[in-house]
This record gives C-alpha cells, structure tokens and sequence, in this order.
C-alpha cells in the first residue's frame, strides 16, 4: 500500500481510500458503516457492500470532488503532485470539500467539526492580494495548512464570513460560501452570474444565493454553500450531495452529453430512482432546463445538477453556477446538454416540446405551458433585476445587455410552444 486515507462524515469514518504501491486507487467501507442502518452510501454509484471497490467504480465520485483543468494542473504544480493522482490531491485539499465527506491521513483525526474559530476578517488590501493570487494559486493550496477543494474549472475559493467579511477559514472548520472572482477573459461575469442567479430566484426557481461585491473596484461574487446548515446548538454541519456525474458512475472529464456524460434523460431518470418526492424534483430539473434554455446557459452539464441528502430526504440541490454564457461570442453556443436533440431557441417548435415531453415522461400539455410561463416570468423579472444590481454600482451597461438577451430570447422560446 503506498497511501490510504480515512473517509469521514460528520465525525465519523466511514470508509477507506487506498492508493496502491501499483498506482490503483480503491474504496472500501468500514464494517461498522456498513452494518448500521441509519447509514448512507456516498453515492449512487457506491452502493453499500463487503466488497471494495476498485477504480473504475471507484474514480467518478472522488475524482468529481477534484477541481478540473487548468486548475487541477496549476494546483497539483504548487503542491508537486502529479495532476493523475486523485488521492494524494485529496491528502493535500480533502479537508473541505463538496458535500458532507472530509479526507484525513490515517490514523489522524480532524480537528472538531464546529464553527470556529475562524481567521480574522481579511482587511481590504488582504482581499485584494487573494483575488490576484487565486489564479496562479489555486485553493491557496500548502498555505497555512488550508486544505480546500471544489469541482469545476473555474477559479474560486470556499470561505466564511465574520462578521459578513470575507475570512479563511480556521482548521477542520466547514466553509459557508464560496468566492468567485471574475473570469480575467470575459467581460463583466459577476455582473452575469449575479443577474442569472437572481433572475432565477426572481422566477421561482430554487437557486443558490449570490451576492455581487466590489473591493477597491475589483468584482467578486459571493455564493452561499446550500451544503451547509446551521443546527440548533450553533454548530454548523456539513451536509452530503452528489453531482449527476458522480451518482451516475461518469467520470468528471465527461461532463458534457457529447462525451458520453450526462443527459436530460438520464437525469430525469436519476432523479426518478432516487429522489423522495420524484414528481415535484422532476418538475424543478424541467424548470431549470428551460431556464437554461431561455437565459442561454450553455454549459449546464452534468457537474452543474446534483443531489442534495439532507433531512432524511433526497432532492434536487439548488441551482448553481449559472451563466449567460451566449452573451459571449468566443463561447459555443452548443448546450451542454440538449433538449430533444436541439439547443437553439429558433430550431425548437410545438414538436421539439412534444418529444422533450416523450423524455421528461411528462405530459406535452403540462410541459409546454410551463415554458411559456418560465419564458414570461423571465421577461416580467429581467429587466428589473438587471436594475437592482446595477443600482448597487456594477456594471450598468453590462447588465442591460445580458437582460436584453434572455427578454430576446424568451420572446423566441414562448413562440415555439
């Protein structure tokens, strides 16, 4: 054996990760897991048993948890770690991430899992210098024993708030948001993500919270973890989630339908085998394809769906990580997941709708108004919503346009029912 890790949830180990001498990853659970009813498995696609589980099985859930290139290269370079090597990336960033899990050395136990002490608040100056370093260092991995990861390829950093100021968070201490800087290469993305997110709370739909800042007139966004939840006695609790790549067994670099990944078909399925109340988390993951749709979200792939397990229950998690991703020529318009075969709002008509339908195993009369009604709430909120964040001094400019371009193309998308 060359490295093994201790899987924890909420205090407790519940399996082991083991990189072999020979390179081969594998997961097993603990015994003790395994016999209690009241336990869970990690996953869909790690379901409860004797037997480990060996990479191939093994490799889509604790790969997912990992950030995706660039910054899986740019961190495991600092870090001097090959870029392959999921558990020692995990040794080196597994102390928060996605989800209710936590990765320790074995034989070493966590620090508490409570609500501080955090760091001190950063000061201004402070902040600055983190958004300037978060490109080149990611997750500050190796600094002052910080050990923190998130999915996905673009730069950000789990956090907490004192005070409602931006902090790092102190050892073992489970992370409340996440910062978002700006995408150096696009104009104005906070701006956009702040505009879509809102848009879609606006609309009805169950999102993640967003907040636009601005320090010393650098943007950032602040995202509330909707993994997170504060019990009674003040203790802040990780909860667990699965994105759709994850549950589904599909490796992260296969993401996108294209690639063989995830598709409104298989995620309506999912949803349908797991999920407590399947009608109603079927209806929200119809709402948030058509939002996506209307708002001109391309790259809603199958990392960017998940589900949530909290109160006993299983369901959609809240929206996350939503774009206007057209409002940017040099992006494909290409959706990352198609709906009956089609992406562009001017190619869908009363039968693209009727074989969606056929897919969802929902009623086409039922399917199309709900898109007409998405497509006039859209266009009731847009304009609005643009204003508010612009009245809080971003981008006003910026912000017009991208609600022009999801009133335009709401306009376009009602028509095709």
């Amino acid at each position: 054996m060359k490295a093994a890790l201790s899987v924890w949830w909420n205090g407790r180990v519940l399996g082991r990760l083991v990189l072999s001498e020979h390179g081969d990853m594998s997961f097993a659970y603990e015994a003790a897991w395994l016999a209690d009813p009241h336990t869970r498995p990690i996953s869909r696609s790690l379901p409860k048993r004797d037997a480990s589980f060996g990479r191939r099985e093994a490799r889509p859930f604790f790969a997912g948890l990992l950030p995706e290139d660039p910054g899986r290269e740019v961190v495991a370079r600092v870090l001097g770690l090959s870029p392959g090597n999921d558990v020692a990336l995990l040794n080196a960033l597994g102390g928060d991430v996605a989800g209710a899990l936590t990765f320790w050395p074995e034989c070493e136990t966590p620090p508490p899992n409570d609500s501080g002490p955090a760091n001190e608040p950063l000061a201004d100056d402070a902040l600055v210098t983190l958004l300037d370093a978060l490109p080149t260092h990611p997750f500050l991995a190796g600094r002052g024993g910080l050990r923190l990861a998130l999915a996905g390829a673009q730069t950000k950093l789990p956090v907490v708030l004192v005070d409602d100021r931006v902090a790092l968070p102190g050892p073992g201490q489970p992370t409340t948001h996440i910062l978002k800087p700006p995408i150096e290469r696009f104009a104005a993305t906070t701006e956009n993500e702040a505009f879509v997110m809102r848009l879609a709370a606006a609309c009805g739909l169950d999102v993640a919270d967003a907040q636009p800042r601005k320090i010393k007139e650098r943007t950032y966004l602040l995202v509330t973890r909707y993994d997170r939840e504060w019990q009674e006695h003040g203790c802040l609790q990780r909860l667990h989630q699965e994105d759709f790549c994850q549950a589904l067994g599909i490796p992260p670099e296969r993401k996108y339908a294209a690639d063989d990944g995830p598709t409104f078909k298989s995620g309506f399925a999912l949803l349908r085998g797991a999920a407590d109340d399947p009608a109603k988390e079927t209806r929200r993951l119809l709402d948030a394809a058509v939002f996506n749709l209307i708002v001109g979200n391309a790259d809603a792939h199958g990392k960017n769906f998940a589900l949530l397990h909290a109160s006993g229950a299983t369901r959609l998690a809240p929206l996350y990580d939503l774009l206007c991703t057209v409002a940017y020529p040099q992006l494909s318009a290409k959706p990352a997941m198609k709906m009956a075969g089609e992406g562009v709002p001017e190619d869908f008509n009363p039968r693209t709708w009727e074989k969606f339908a056929r897919n969802c195993e929902m009623d086409p009369s039922f399917l199309r108004q709900r898109v007409r009604e998405l497509a006039d709430l859209v266009r009731q909120h847009a304009s609005a919503t643009a204003d508010r964040i612009a009245s809080e001094n971003f981008d006003s400019e910026a912000l017009a346009n991208f609600a022009g371009v999801v009133t335009a193309r709401a306009k376009i998308v009602a028509i095709s029912t």
